[in-house]
């Protein structure tokens, strides 16, 4: 595995690994990416033992670790961890052969490190080989959607009473029972994620696709691109493959690093999908620095209706986690009194936080 692929393919145990009772989280997960890309991936004790450090915390995760490496990476040469300790292999002797591996930790708290300062570093001031990484970061995300409650009710242990089951359970044995009861259930909350495409967006365009992608894969979404026109890419963003589904996407946006016009395009989103069911209490999230080349009323107008539609609205500009921002373009200007919030969205951290935004919603 090279690239992509790797990375889709370690993400892919890191979640196995969580399905198996081990409480990896993203900060384990991105440390875990970032150590075996310092390996050599064609080594399984190497993916090994990086894994082993990074996403376990505590003893009793060993053994739910060794039988998910055994079932993910089987079919390569794994071996048990007391056969290995019999043959050393190469992250051993870094520990300058005496088993302790204390190279081997220094190594991979760097790469923690490197993690660490990458979550707060600004998307447009990052290099080819940073961006790579971060898109590896962007694969290893795990968004829960927000939900709503249902109009219908579902058995639980607590609650109001439900009649209809109690007596059921009367008629069936003949004698009183315990009473049943039921609660109201929860469904996923719809999402949107509008994303400005406008050439003063093009530092942050490609990871902001890339994030809607993570989030296309994991909960009921619509993703739009805005510029001088609308183009709905939810289909596109749906493929598996991040690459293929950025590719897919460019492809069907005739207007990307064009001009803006953010009054147009929620509007014509609006008439189009927003007001038919796609916006009526979703939580709409718009990726946009607010540069406005359209009028200004216009948008001011379209935000108050989208308000009306949504359960909430998120604006996520860029510039907003810049020192001394302050929201004096004429987007912002005009949406701002509609908005429910106002987040920055230049970093992974930021992102994180969006996500969060959006789960408490």
């Amino acid at each position: 595995m090279t690239g992509a692929g790797a990375s889709t393919g370690l993400v892919g145990f890191a979640r196995a690994l969580r399905h198996g009772g081990v409480a990896c989280g993203p900060e384990r997960v991105h440390a875990f990416v970032a150590a075996v890309g310092l390996l050599d991936l064609a080594r399984p004790e190497d993916v090994y033992w990086a894994g082993r450090v990074t996403l376990c915390g505590e003893p009793d995760d060993l053994p739910r670790y060794d039988a998910a490496f055994a079932a993910w990476f089987g079919g390569v040469g794994w071996r048990s961890p007391a056969a290995r300790a019999r043959r050393p292999g190469r992250l051993a002797a870094l520990g300058g052969g005496d088993g302790t591996g204390g190279r081997r930790s220094e190594v991979l708290k760097v790469a923690a490190g490197d993690v660490e300062v990458l979550r707060h570093r600004d998307i447009a001031g990052l290099s080819p080989a940073e961006k790579r990484h971060l898109d590896e970061l962007l694969a290893a995300l795990d968004p829960v959607p927000p939900t709503r409650r249902a109009l219908r009710r579902t058995p639980a242990r607590r609650g109001v009473l439900d009649p209809r089951r109690t007596l059921r359970d009367m008629l069936a044995t003949g004698e009183p029972t315990r009473p049943r009861h039921r609660r109201r259930a929860t469904r996923p909350r719809k999402v949107v994620l509008l994303i400005d495409v406008s050439g003063s967006m093009k530092p942050y365009a490609d990871a902001l696709l890339r994030f809607a992608h993570v989030v296309a894969r994991r909960m009921p979404v619509e993703v739009c691109t805005l510029g001088t026109r609308l183009t709905r890419v939810t289909r596109q963003l749906r493929h598996r493959d991040p690459e293929q589904a950025l590719a897919a996407a460019a492809r069907a946006v005739p207007d990307f690093e064009g001009g803006t016009r953010l009054g147009e395009t929620i509007k014509v989103f609006l008439d189009r999908w927003g007001q038919r069911g796609a916006a009526r209490r979703a939580v709409v999230v718009i990726c946009s620095d607010g540069w406005e080349r359209g009028d200004t009323a216009l948008l001011a107008e379209q935000a108050a209706r989208l308000r009306r539609l949504a359960h909430k609205v998120v604006w996520v500009n860029p510039h907003a986690g810049h020192d001394g921002y302050q929201p004096v373009q004429s987007g912002i200007v005009a949406a701002l009194p509609h908005l429910d919030r106002l987040l920055a969205g230049h970093s992974l951290d930021t992102l994180h936080a969006l996500l969060e935004e959006v789960r408490l919603a």
